[in-house]
């Protein structure tokens, strides 16, 4: 099974005294590129989250964001004694002067010194971190799945469209192949009728000459092999689409082909017929070289 390269999942959970909120999102990229937003002071985290993506997709522009609350910030502050120690030097210094200069100041009392800025702080719990980190990965799991499964139905929506778009190349290489069959034998009696001509009306022309002349042309204007490689390409995708997994740069890379012969048909054609036909081809394939963008 192909999968789609976008998706989408969102997911929470609660590890007292934490709660968080997740969401993982995705569109298309040539290559697999994460963009993680998680707390950098929860260590393991983020190259655990990398690890997990990273199993599940091969390419893709992947956003993860985590938002992370916590219930207990009350308790958890405490006092920065380095910044205490130093705004407490501070303010001996300016009531030195103060008293050299002959002023008086007002004593200061505890609580002004305590909201000073850094003085007070969430206290850190290092010894939560390696668990916090665990919880999280493991309530991970449920979204990046979600997440594959969105892909996973999308891929298959995809597998049909680009299935449908086989048939109608298919169905139009067939319908090339007989037109090329039909022009041939127009092309056979007016070069006849043109080499008759040519002969009737020029003196000392030589035949052998323009016989091979001729002979050229109706080769350089032969669709046999671009006509092949149409129907070899149709079976190369199915076979691609078939196999399922991370094909997309095969895909993409395939269509580039599929276009290149379309383009080489309607250069060759040198009838109406042929050129709607080679026309129709070109329609078909870009439809579905936009549409193999998306598959991972």
């Amino acid at each position: 099974m192909i999968r789609s390269m976008t998706g989408y999942a969102s997911g929470s959970g609660v590890w007292e005294p934490f709660s968080w909120s997740w969401e993982l999102r995705a569109v298309n990229g040539k290559g697999l590129d994460l963009r993680l937003r998680v707390p950098d002071w929860i260590e393991g985290l983020e190259a655990g989250l990398r690890k997990q993506i990273g199993a599940t997709a091969t390419r893709g522009n992947i956003t993860c964001n985590l938002r992370l609350a916590r219930e207990d910030d009350s308790a958890a502050l405490g006092v920065n004694i380095a910044q205490l120690d130093n705004l407490l030097a501070a303010m001996h210094e300016i009531e030195r002067r103060a008293m050299d200069a002959g002023l008086s100041l007002a004593p200061s009392k505890a609580s002004d010194i305590l909201f000073q800025r850094g003085v007070l702080e969430q206290a850190s719990r290092e010894e939560d971190n390696a668990a916090l980190a665990r919880a999280l990965l493991s309530d991970f799991v449920p979204v990046l799945t979600d997440f594959d499964h969105m892909r996973a139905r999308e891929g298959a929506a995809l597998e049909q469209l680009l299935l449908g778009r086989l048939d109608e190349i298919e169905a139009l290489v067939a319908e090339a192949g007989e037109a090329a069959e039909e022009r041939r034998a127009e092309m056979k009696a007016s070069l006849r009728r043109n080499l008759a001509l040519l002969l009737d009306n020029a003196d000392g022309l030589d035949e052998t000459r323009l016989t091979q002349e001729l002979a050229l042309i109706a080769v350089k204007t032969d669709v046999t092999e671009e006509i092949d490689r149409l129907a070899a390409h149709v079976a190369a995708a199915r076979e691609l689409i078939a196999q399922g997994g991370a094909v997309g740069r095969k895909l993409d890379f395939l269509m580039q082909e599929f276009n290149r012969e379309a383009n080489t048909l309607c250069a060759k054609a040198q009838s109406s017929g042929l050129t709607r036909i080679g026309l129709a081809l070109k329609a078909v394939i870009d439809q579905m070289r936009e549409q193999v963008q998306n598959v991972e």
